[in-house]
């Protein structure tokens, strides 16, 4: 089915993709760069997690590395929304193809395994032989910035870029479902670096806080590398005991 893409075609569609991501990323990246690290420390309302600002050249870099990624990324998405038009996927556009239940557990479906690939790829780039060809550039964001949501090597984002299009081939899932998945996607990665906790103390407190990833659980892994791999949920850093949060911030223990 592959052959049965104009090269031209495919090109649009992988131009026109690479700017929606990269604009999405920009947007969302910029708003909350401005919005914690942009304005005076008092007007911010949320938990500062690290000491000091940014170095200087840091936030071009993680621009730099983020764009490039956006096009890595682009590249699957654009073979399998082209698939897709083809009739090759398992993405649906009529909601009553299956129960409206099956949506939001289509949803979490995607989500999980998301997440699960990306534990074990994260944890395995951790590894002596691969970190420095793979995962480095990552981790020179101390303190992060939420610019450096889609700060990767190369090799990296093209890890991260294949697992979830190939989901869209063999799971089903309704067209609306996966624009959500993917600014929640963005929203995460972005997030997850803001080098400020955003949630209030109740939510990370509670259930909410202990089964879901955020600014405060992702920091601690810039801050120890053998820690909190995961993306989305706490589920395999607990069950693989890599999972470090609450014993690490007085702001969760203290009332």
């Amino acid at each position: 089915m592959l052959a049965q893409i104009p090269p031209m075609t495919l090109l649009v569609t992988f131009i026109g993709l690479s700017a929606i991501i990269a604009l999405r990323y920009l947007l969302i990246s910029g708003l909350f760069y401005w919005l914690l690290w942009g304005r005076a420390p008092e007007k911010v309302r949320a938990i500062k997690l690290m000491h000091g600002h940014p170095k200087p050249g840091a936030v071009r870099r993680e621009i730099t590395w983020s764009l490039l990624s956006s096009f890595i990324y682009a590249a699957p998405a654009a073979i399998v929304f082209e698939l897709w038009r083809l009739g090759g996927t398992a993405v649906y556009v009529e909601a009553e193809q299956y129960p409206l239940w099956y949506i939001p557990l289509s949803i979490f479906i995607y989500l999980f395994l998301h997440d699960s690939y990306f534990y074990w790829t994260h944890r395995l780039m951790h590894r002596k032989s691969l970190f420095p060809i793979m995962h480095r550039v990552h981790h020179q964001s101390r303190p992060p910035t939420p610019w450096a949501a889609f700060s990767f090597h190369p090799y990296e984002s093209l890890v991260g870029a294949i697992f979830p299009p190939l989901l869209a081939l063999f799971i089903p899932i309704h067209v609306g479902a996966i624009l959500f998945i993917l600014v929640l996607m963005t929203m995460a990665a972005v997030f997850n670096h803001c080098g400020w906790e955003i949630f209030p103390k109740w939510w990370l407190r509670g259930l909410p806080g202990k089964h879901l990833i955020t600014a405060a659980h992702h920091n601690l892994h810039h801050n120890n590398p053998r820690t909190n791999y995961g993306l989305y949920f706490r589920f395999w850093d607990k069950l693989m005991g890599t999972d470090v949060m609450e014993s690490e911030y007085p702001f969760l223990s203290n009332p």
